[in-house]
């Protein structure tokens, strides 16, 4: 417990939020030097074939002890915090949860009223913030928790195991973080992300997204003089994102339920421009979004005039299912590690996207295992102590499950 404590918390103090902005990769230096930090922890705990590549990526071994012929397996986490909330001089605090309202500072408090999943915590030491950056659980949590797990195997060669890999990546807050993975020097056949939310919490659904990017062209005329001339591209703005369906905003949907979310929207009546990101669990009821938007562009096209709306519309990620379905035993595996360690798993789809799901695109099957954290992205995200701990607990299970494992699987 008290590793697990130790290195989360010295990760958590280390300024390295990504940068959506950035034309470098990584986005941000201080993720090299984040990384520059692990690999140094990994020499220390005896780790072997340690490497920091050009982009950031920190890779490592923890070679095999057995003689049985089992899967090279791998864990993988990411570096960065999301560029969302500030992650500088983040100030972690620990407590005796004990019921109630959680006061961070004079301002902000964690209440149960909000955020009624603290209550499941009761009588346990949990990480909180001081209300004025993000934690970083997301994903410096799962970071602490393969490095511990890794320290453990390591120094306790009566466990046996099969070769481990272990990846720490930069950019994925940002949707780059598998951009430069190489998939084959990684070398496992099967690996799972350690980037999940609240104890239990077994994945390998995600969404297949897609980010589009609408500008509209206005014809800015002097208003007195406005009438049949101007074309405000404000209002053509605010026309289009109202001919998509209300009801299928994120705010107000849930489970396998897609939407569209209008992150932004900035403009004047010369320009405007506004982005998307378009979600969904099924492939075609995702075609059929991205289908709607480009309808709703060409029927403000035919009112305004051709080419006053521009859209740009890209692909970022798949549902994994597809691609960890046909290898469906690493779900097992880990759902049966869970169990053996006392914690209940919950089997659910991401409403969102990790790492794992592109690198299951990539050759890489990988399923997404709880980190522990609770409020991602801002000032009321917490972490349960007994909730790393346990991540760890399943990350050496599934290490010793392997070595019983078909290698023909």
């Amino acid at each position: 417990m008290e590793k697990v404590i130790d290195r989360f918390i010295r990760y958590a103090k280390i300024h390295s939020t990504s940068n959506p902005k950035s034309q470098s990769f990584p986005s941000t230096n201080r993720q090299l030097d984040f990384a520059d930090l692990l690999v140094q922890e990994l020499t220390e705990i005896g780790l072997v074939d340690i490497e920091k590549d050009k982009y950031g990526y920190v890779m490592a071994t923890l070679p095999s002890n057995t003689k049985e012929k089992c899967p090279t397996i791998g864990f993988v986490a990411h570096m960065d915090t999301s560029p969302d909330f500030s992650g500088e001089n983040v100030k972690p605090q620990i407590l005796d949860y004990q019921g109630g309202v959680v006061k961070l500072n004079e301002k902000l408090s964690i209440d149960p009223k909000q955020f009624p999943e603290i209550e499941n915590y009761i009588g346990q030491k949990i990480i909180t913030t001081d209300g004025n950056t993000l934690l970083g659980a997301d994903d410096k949590a799962g970071i602490a928790e393969i490095m511990t797990a890794m320290d453990y195997l390591s120094s306790h060669p009566e466990i046996n195991h099969g070769k481990i890999r272990v990846c720490f990546t930069p950019d994925e807050e940002i949707g780059k973080g598998a951009d430069h993975f190489d998939v084959e020097k990684f070398g496992a056949k099967f690996a799972y992300t350690l980037d999940g939310g609240e104890i239990g919490e077994l994945e390998y659904e995600n969404f297949n997204a897609a980010m589009a990017t609408i500008t509209i062209k206005g014809r800015s005329v002097h208003p007195g003089a406005a009438k049949n001339k101007m074309i405000n591209a404000i209002v053509v703005g605010h026309k289009l994102l109202n001919m998509l369906p209300e009801e299928q905003r994120p705010e107000h949907t849930e489970k396998y339920e897609g939407f569209f979310h209008c992150v932004s929207f900035e403009g004047s009546v010369e320009t405007t421009t506004l982005a998307f990101i378009i979600r969904d669990h099924d492939r075609q009821k995702f075609e059929q979004r991205k289908d709607l938007i480009k309808q709703v562009c060409q029927v403000l096209n035919i009112q305004y005039g051709a080419e006053t709306v521009t859209l740009n519309l890209d692909d970022q990620y798949y549902n994994m299912r597809e691609k960890v379905e046909p290898v469906k035993y690493i779900v097992d595996l880990a759902e049966e590690a869970m169990r053996e360690v006392g914690v209940t798993p919950k089997i659910k789809a991401i409403r969102g996207g990790t790492d794992g799901s592109r690198l299951s695109y990539m050759g890489l099957p990988c399923p997404n295992i709880f980190a522990g954290g609770h409020n991602f992205h801002g000032p009321y995200e917490y972490i349960p102590v007994k909730s790393m701990v346990k991540a760890v607990e399943v990350i050496i299970r599934i290490s010793e499950m392997v070595v019983n494992l078909d290698n023909a699987s």
